[in-house]
């Protein structure tokens, strides 16, 4: 690998429009906390969502897919792919929601719907566990992916001559520095600018990233030794092109080597039927959440929220991943003995990349790195300045304050996550523990909006049970399967979670029906979870249609699993499918327009 002048030059190019962004918007972020972290909720739908998308689009991710692909073909991506059902959930039935709820965060959501001491406790410990705890957990995750990045791309680069540093007992290698350096610089921007620089920047980087992924992949199945998409599915196994997965009810070793990924009933259950409504990850919450929410809030009217959040499923299922996959099929086909096949994605821009195209490919994995780090910070700075500092510390600061300790709260954010990425070497089960361990709370989230019963103690217990739950099964009924069995503990997990919360309840006390009032007036939420507030309320004109909400989400599913399977077939060559299954997501995409028509608030 050869960098020239040229690739540095683009590189630094890149650099240098990032930064500008955050200074140009840093005047308009300062005003106050509703512009720093929403943008002064005028955001339009276009920039909110590709935001969003931009955000899931992490360094670590096209790794993960090359990863998937490898294991199990095109199908192995179901694993993800899941979350489109409680994605589109989102869409029709909260956008609207969030944007109507009037807060800063997700967390202080709590604030306006639960009464009591119970209400102050939970929207802080969400600031902490949520905004923390599990930010700096997913931000080492993805300094991490860099750091392996830059360890295949730069196997030689030192840090004045020396490999790795020492500090306060922790060991940093001269890549892990590396990566700090790119934490300051993002931090700098974002600080600046807040979400308004951060969704522009995130726009920006967006485009930079996609057409880097799409050239490399084009590069890639063009190799001489890949020969085309034609070549491509001479040399790989039929499985490896198959857009669904087989159920079996054989055991793992004798699937073992098989190539398609196969699930058991167990598993079918746990990622299609229980994992996008039972459990909370970032960027996927049941109901919407965390820098989802964000955005949400951020849109201009809830006409914006929900456009920009339908526009982030589609781009994230249906457009983004096939330069990933494509670029992994060749993969398989180029480096078919190397053991680490996440890796294997960034030989690809080692080893093919002419210059120019070589600094464009750095630059968009900068890219993904980038508006990740960024996202992440200013929504988890969100959290420790909205419903930590502000209610619990300091009640009476004015604006501008707030922002300066919310810039100074950027760095601090970082500088921890950095700390915490020297102690994992490996955290590619994470997300497992994450999803298993918020095995439950899913309906809470979602009913919150739409029962009246719902309370603080709701959430509380849905949230702690887990970690109860998962002990007693290991250790007192010696269930030692489900330390390996991340299915299974899934779906227990989820039922006796459910149970919990549901028992817990109905055995508590009630939101103070002033709260319940002050709710329905300001969300005005419909159904038959809202009756007993209705009737005291009259005169609230309460949401309805919300069987046609359920139509336009099975249409929305649709809608986008036939974009997703469309491009594929074009892709590979396969074009009556291809085209007869964009011309279905066309018209699933009018019916939706048409069904829509008249239901959203946009003043």
């Amino acid at each position: 690998m050869n960098i020239t002048f040229l690739d540095w030059s683009i590189i630094a190019s890149f650099f240098i429009i990032s930064i500008s962004i955050g200074i140009y918007m840093s005047k308009r972020a300062g005003k106050g906390m509703t512009d720093f972290f929403l943008s002064g909720r005028k955001l339009p739908w276009y920039i909110a969502g590709t935001s969003m998308v931009a955000t899931t689009f992490a360094a670590d991710t096209p790794l993960a897919v090359t990863e998937l692909v490898s294991q199990n073909g095109v199908s192995g991506n179901w694993l993800w792919w899941n979350m489109l059902f409680g994605g589109m959930l989102t869409v029709f039935f909260f956008a609207r929601l969030w944007r109507r709820s009037g807060i800063i965060t997700d967390a202080e959501f709590v604030s306006i719907r639960y009464s009591g001491k119970e209400a102050e406790f939970l929207r802080g410990f969400r600031a902490v566990y949520i905004g923390i705890f599990m930010n700096i957990i997913v931000i080492a995750w993805v300094n991490l992916a860099m750091v392996k990045i830059l360890q295949v791309m730069f196997p030689e680069f030192t840090v004045m001559g020396m490999q790795e540093f020492s500090f306060l007992g922790l060991e940093f290698s001269s890549h892990l520095i590396a990566v700090a350096g790119l934490m300051i610089f993002t931090a700098i921007y974002s600080a600046l600018s807040g979400l308004w620089g951060v969704s522009l920047t995130d726009s920006f980087q967006f485009i930079v990233a996609m057409t880097g992924s799409i050239i490399l992949a084009v590069f890639a199945v063009n190799h001489a030794d890949v020969g085309g998409v034609i070549g491509l599915k001479e040399k790989l196994p039929e499985w490896a092109f198959d857009f669904f997965p087989t159920l079996s009810n054989a055991d793992s070793d004798e699937l073992a080597g098989t190539g398609m990924l196969k699930m058991g009933l167990t598993a079918f259950i746990a990622y299609l039927g229980v994992q996008w409504w039972a459990s909370w990850y970032p960027g996927a919450e049941p109901g919407g959440g965390g820098y989802i929410a964000q955005r949400m809030m951020s849109a201009k009217n809830e006409k914006h929220s929900l456009f920009a959040t339908l526009w982030f499923q589609i781009a994230h299922f249906a457009v983004r991943p096939w330069p990933w996959i494509v670029a992994a099929l060749a993969a398989l086909v180029l480096y078919p003995n190397e053991a680490d096949k996440g890796a294997t994605y960034v030989m690809l821009i080692r080893d093919l990349m002419p210059s120019g195209l070589l600094g464009l490919l750095l630059a968009a994995f900068l890219a993904a790195y980038m508006s990740t780090i960024a996202s992440q910070t200013v929504w988890g700075t969100s959290y420790i300045i909205n419903d930590l500092y502000k209610p619990f510390i300091n009640k009476t600061a004015d604006e501008k304050k707030y922002v300066k300790i919310s810039r100074i709260t950027t760095f601090a954010l970082m500088f921890f996550s950095l700390f915490v990425t020297t102690q994992f070497d490996k955290i590619s089960d994470a997300w497992k523990f994450v999803l298993a361990m918020s095995g439950g709370i899913g309906p809470v989230l979602l009913f919150r909006w739409f029962w009246w019963r719902i309370n603080a103690w709701s959430e509380i217990s849905a949230m702690i049970a887990p970690y109860i739950i998962y002990p007693i099964l290991i250790y007192g009924f010696n269930l030692d399967v489900l330390k390996s069995d991340f299915e299974l503990s899934l779906i227990i997990i989820a039922l006796w979670s459910s149970i919990v919360w549901v028992s817990v309840t109905l055995l508590t006390p009630a939101v103070k029906n002033e709260k319940l009032i002050s709710f329905y007036e300001k969300i005005h939420p419909g159904g038959p979870g809202w009756k007993k507030i209705a009737l005291q309320k009259p005169e609230v004109k309460a949401d309805t249609g919300y069987g046609k909400l359920f139509l336009n989400w099975i249409v929305g599913i649709f809608m986008v699993m036939s974009a997703l399977f469309g491009t594929g077939k074009i892709i590979f060559a396969e074009y009556i499918y291809g085209f007869t299954f964009l011309g279905l997501s066309v018209l699933a995409a009018t019916f939706i327009a048409y069904n829509l028509k008249g239901t959203l608030k946009s003043d």
